[in-house]
């Protein structure tokens, strides 16, 4: 035992720098687990979510939240990278509460058009681009 206390700390240095590199290991393997686990939530899902409990409405409404401003942001770096802008807010008004009367009226308006085990995304990148189209 004493041999042992010894090499640590006569190997201090090796020692935590091991620990320091298991550790970013893991955590990289977690996050790579985590990312492959993740997916988009389908229509089925977000309606199952809804009707999940009194607060499902509330957790759905925020998910719609997420949707609407990580498709602006993936729009955004899309155009920053070169191409094409087909979402223009062009000074209106884009508000966190506007997220589902965006997505019930795209829904309504191509009724027929999403199956349930499409993604969310779709219909708001589609609700986005369909109220704030671009000038052509």
């Amino acid at each position: 035992m004493a041999a042992t206390l010894r090499l640590f700390t006569m190997h201090s240095k090796f020692f935590t720098s091991s620990t320091s590199f298991i550790r970013a290991v893991v955590l990289v393997l977690a996050g790579a687990s985590l990312a492959a686990t993740a997916s988009a939530m389908s229509l089925r899902e977000l309606r199952a979510l809804e009707k999940s409990s009194k607060q499902g409405i509330h957790y759905a409404n925020y998910y719609l939240v997420g949707v609407m401003e990580g498709a602006l942001e993936a729009h955004a770096q899309d155009v920053r990278s070169g191409a094409k802008p087909t979402i223009c807010l062009n000074g209106r008004r884009l508000e966190p509460h506007m997220a589902k009367s965006l997505y019930d009226t795209e829904l309504k308006r191509s009724e027929g058009m999403y199956e349930a085990d499409m993604p969310v995304q779709l219909v708001m990148v589609n609700a986005l681009a369909t109220v704030y189209a671009c000038p052509d």
